[in-house]
C-alpha cells in the first residue's frame, strides 16, 4: 500500500441543484384532497387544517400540507376574552407569519405594493421535501361556482426576488409556470385594485395567498366570501379547501442544493507500480518470487483510501474494476464525496 500526499490543486468543491417531485409517492400533481373529520370538528379546525393525499383513515395517509386562516383584526376567530377585542386564533396566526415572513413585528404585509390585513397560508409538510421549493413550478388550480382562477409565482417575470430577511419571496400572479399571463403584453398577473394574489416562499415551504384578491368576483378572483365577522368562528381555511377540491390540481416541486468534494488522486507513471501483496515476496528473504515483476511490474489498484495526517482512514473509494498500472501508464481517479 502506497501513500501519497495531495496538493491544493487536487481539491474541488461544486454544489449542484437538483429538483424532485413533493406530494407522495412521487407524484407530480395532487388531484385529490381530503381533511380529518375529527380534526375539523375541533375548535382548531376553525383556523387550521390538515390535507391528505387520500382518506385520513387510511394507512396510507399522510399531511401534504395545512391550511391556516390568519387576520390581524381577530376577524373569521371566536374572541379568547369577550372583554379584549380583536384578539382571537385569527390574529395569533397573523402575528405567528408576520414574525416568521417578514421578521418585523410592526411591519405589514403588502402583495404586490397593496397591504392586506387578511390572507390564507398553505404550508408544505415538512416530510415532503429536502431542503426548499422550486421557484416557478407552482401550479395552482381553484374553483369556487363559476370561477376558475390558475395561480403560480412570478419567478420567471422577475432578475431579483424580494428579500424578507434572509428569505426570499415572490408574487403569486394569475398565470402558470412561473410566470403571468400576458406578460409580454405588459401584463402583471395582479388584480386592479388588490395587488397579487399572495406571496410563495420557498425557503420556508409557505404559500401566503392575499384573501381580497381571493374574494374578488369580477373575474379577477373566485368570490371565495371570506368571513371576517368578529368574534365569529368563520371556518375559513374549509373555504379554501373547498375551491382545492373543485380545482383538482396542484403541482409543485422541490430543490434540493447537493454540495460535492471532488478529490483528484494521480498516480504518474513512476508511481504506485509495485504491489506489497506477501504473496509477490518471500518470506523468508524478503526478495520478490517473480524476478519478471522487478523490472516490468503489473498491479491492479482496485481501492483509494484517503487518510489524514494522523494516519486515520477518513473515506474509501471503490473503482468499477481493478485498474492495470505500470511504468508506461499514468492514472487519474477522481472521488466524489457528496454530503
Amino acid at each position: 500500500m502506497g501513500f501519497k500526499r495531495f496538493d491544493p490543486e487536487d481539491f474541488l468543491v461544486s454544489a449542484d441543484s437538483v429538483s424532485s417531485t413533493v406530494w407522495t409517492g412521487n407524484q407530480p400533481e395532487l388531484t385529490e384532497f381530503y381533511y380529518s373529520n375529527a380534526q375539523s370538528q375541533d375548535r382548531s379546525g376553525k383556523y387550521y387544517l390538515a390535507v391528505y393525499q387520500t382518506s385520513s383513515t387510511q394507512a396510507n395517509a399522510e399531511v401534504q400540507f395545512d391550511i391556516a386562516y390568519a387576520d390581524s383584526t381577530g376577524g373569521g376567530g371566536l374572541a379568547f376574552n369577550s372583554g379584549v377585542s380583536n384578539v382571537s386564533p385569527t390574529s395569533t396566526v397573523f402575528g405567528q407569519y408576520r414574525s416568521l415572513v417578514l421578521e418585523d413585528e410592526n411591519s405589514s404585509f403588502s402583495f404586490g405594493g397593496v397591504e392586506q390585513s387578511y390572507f390564507y397560508a398553505i404550508n408544505i409538510s415538512r416530510a415532503r421535501y429536502k431542503e426548499k421549493l422550486l421557484p416557478g413550478s407552482l401550479n395552482l388550480t381553484l374553483v369556487s361556482g363559476s370561477y376558475t382562477l390558475y395561480l403560480t409565482d412570478n419567478s420567471k417575470d422577475v432578475t431579483l426576488p424580494t428579500y424578507y430577511g434572509t428569505q426570499r419571496a415572490y408574487q403569486i400572479v394569475s398565470g402558470s409556470n412561473g410566470s403571468a399571463y400576458n406578460v409580454g403584453s405588459g401584463g402583471t398577473g395582479y388584480t386592479t385594485a388588490s395587488g397579487s394574489y399572495g406571496l410563495f416562499l420557498p425557503d420556508t415551504s409557505t404559500i401566503i395567498l392575499n384573501g381580497a384578491a381571493l374574494d374578488l368576483d369580477n373575474n379577477q378572483g373566485i368570490n371565495l366570501s371570506t368571513n371576517r365577522t368578529v368574534n365569529t368562528s368563520g371556518n375559513n381555511p374549509l373555504k379554501l379547501y373547498k375551491t382545492l377540491v373543485s380545482g383538482s390540481s396542484f403541482k409543485l416541486n422541490s430543490e434540493e442544493t447537493i454540495t460535492s468534494d471532488f478529490v483528484f488522486v494521480r498516480a504518474r507513471n513512476s508511481e504506485f507500480n509495485y504491489s506489497e501483496n506477501p504473496s509477490f515476496i518471500s518470506g523468508s528473504s524478503g526478495e520478490v518470487i517473480y524476478p519478471y515483476f522487478i523490472d516490468n511490474p503489473q498491479v491492479y489498484p482496485t481501492t483509494v483510501g484517503l487518510y489524514n495526517d494522523s494516519n486515520e482512514l477518513l473515506a474509501v473509494a471503490k473503482l468499477s474494476r481493478p485498474l492495470n498500472k505500470d511504468f508506461t501508464k499514468e492514472a487519474l481517479v477522481r472521488v466524489k464525496l457528496d454530503f
